[in-house]
């Protein structure tokens, strides 16, 4: 078996052909495949299901059989268990897989395996030496084909050979300065899968990160964080070239979410770490809660409002201040995305993840309990006195309880699962509430906004009634939540 670390990028057929007459690579002699490449699965897409490709290649006059077991990616970089051998097209022969529990899993599923889809690429190799490193660079370029559809392939792939996984950053990184080059996430695997099914790009949701008691802190962190990234990069696509706002919440929550792990794990981060990456990521954090604030608003909070006044002539103006205010931030979002600055970004705080050590380990579970005591605590300060706090202060406790939420579903796989599926729905609804509660308070801001200092109108008076309610029924959610026992005291 071999342990495969790659940085995936994406690049235009512009950038590719630029990318041939780059200073790195004068005097590298260059190889030349046509790589044919056939994938099968079960019907089900059983393989599909637990993350494992299979395929037969042809590279020039030699058909191989390879197996590649992955991890998520995130920031580009891939890190996979690979099994190849000579074969023979349509003979399954995996007595090379030396993973036991795999190998009984393909052999048992050979009668059902079935061709999928197909890639079919040319590629050029140069093998570049690179600090203390020698890299492979593969650019290929072609299709991947199923069913009668078809998608391009254009991306640079960086393997390390032998060295430092650090130098595959350092090379991104001048690569970057004079290309535009995006990390991707997407193998040629998942994408002929998408490509088979027929199915559109969706927004993508967070998932829960692997934790085991025997990780560190900063092991753990890195799982949480290279989840977070890889939430928000599976978005940024649709950020661009989609309306669905559905892609601005998860690309927004995934930054959310990203942040809160930076501060949860700070007692362990280097703090020039957490200073700088705490700040670098909130322009576009900003941008995105901005473009969400308006989408809810737009969507959810002022339907019920022109649906109780459909002629008022302030909600047909909240109703165009609104759609216009969204659609600027929605634009706002777009160019930053867009920036060149963003990509390389994404590369550096990759690059930064992979570089933590752990000078001090602890252990996970003790650090997980008391993260979370003092998030509960911070909470639940806030929630004595929830009957008296002002807009701002109710603010404050809303961003204390998803704090809370978080750091409660990033620890989730090392918590008991009874006291945890009882405890989390309760916060998850007191999360809701407050959130509806600032939906008003938002409104409330936007009309006096359009009113320019007229009186209030009937509007107006609505939007703080409904606000009143929600305030009212606030205690409830409390209770339900106060009721709970915490998942981490057991």
């Amino acid at each position: 078996m071999a342990t495969e670390i790659e940085l995936k990028l994406q690049l235009t057929p512009s950038a590719a052909r630029q990318l041939l007459s780059h200073p790195l690579l004068v005097g590298i002699g260059a190889q030349k495949l046509h790589l044919l490449n056939t994938y099968y699965d079960t019907p089900a897409l059983e393989l599909h299901e637990r993350r494992i490709a299979m395929r037969f290649r042809k590279k020039g006059w030699q058909w191989l059989l390879t197996v590649k077991s992955a991890e998520p990616a995130s920031g580009g970089l891939a890190l996979r268990n690979e099994w190849e051998t000579p074969a023979q097209p349509g003979i399954f022969d995996f007595s090379q897989v030396d993973d036991p529990a795999l190998r009984t899993f393909l052999e048992d599923k050979t009668p059902q395996l079935q061709p999928i889809f197909t890639t079919d690429f040319h590629r050029t190799i140069w093998q570049v030496p690179f600090g203390q490193s020698l890299i492979e660079m593969a650019v290929d370029r072609g299709s991947v084909a199923s069913n009668g559809r078809k998608t391009p392939i254009c991306e640079i792939e960086l393997e390390l050979i032998d060295g430092h996984i650090g130098d595959i950053f350092g090379l991104t990184r001048q690569l970057q300065d004079t290309l535009d080059l995006r990390p991707a996430v997407a193998s040629k695997a998942e994408r002929g899968y998408a490509v088979f099914a027929g199915t559109p790009d969706t927004p993508f949701r967070a998932k829960t990160a692997t934790l085991g008691p025997d990780l560190t802190p900063i092991q753990a962190f890195r799982n949480i964080a290279l989840g977070c990234l890889e939430h928000y990069q599976r978005n940024e696509r649709g950020l661009i070239a989609s309306k669905n706002p559905e892609y601005v919440h998860q690309a927004r929550v995934a930054l959310r979410r990203l942040r809160s792990a930076l501060k949860l794990f700070a007692p362990v981060l280097p703090a020039d770490f957490v200073a700088a990456y705490g700040q670098t990521w909130q322009t576009l954090a900003s941008a995105l809660g901005d473009a969400r604030n308006w989408d809810v608003f737009v969507s959810e909070t002022l339907p019920p409002i022109l649906a109780a006044f459909p002629r008022q002539r302030d909600a047909l103006r909240l109703l165009r201040e609104g759609t216009r205010r969204a659609r600027q931030a929605r634009n706002a979002v777009t160019h930053l995305v867009s920036l060149p600055e963003y990509p390389r970004l994404i590369v550096e705080f990759t690059a930064a993840i992979y570089a933590l050590n752990d000078p001090l380990p602890q252990n996970l579970e003790d650090f997980a309990r008391q993260r979370l005591k003092l998030r509960a605590r911070q909470a639940r300060r806030l929630a004595a006195r929830h009957r008296e706090l002002d807009a701002t202060e109710r603010h404050r406790m809303r961003i204390s309880f998803k704090k809370l939420r978080y750091a409660v579903e990033f620890f989730a796989p090392l918590l008991p699962s009874k006291p945890l599926k009882r405890y989390l729905p309760a916060l998850t609804r007191l999360q809701d509430e407050l959130g509806l509660i600032n939906d008003h308070v938002t409104a409330q801001s936007l009309l006096d906004e359009v009113l320019q200092g007229r009186p209030a109108g009937p509007v107006h008076g609505w939007i703080a009634g409904r606000h009143g309610l929600l305030v009212s029924e606030l205690p409830e959610a409390l209770d339900g939540w106060l009721e709970q026992t915490s998942p981490w005291r057991n």
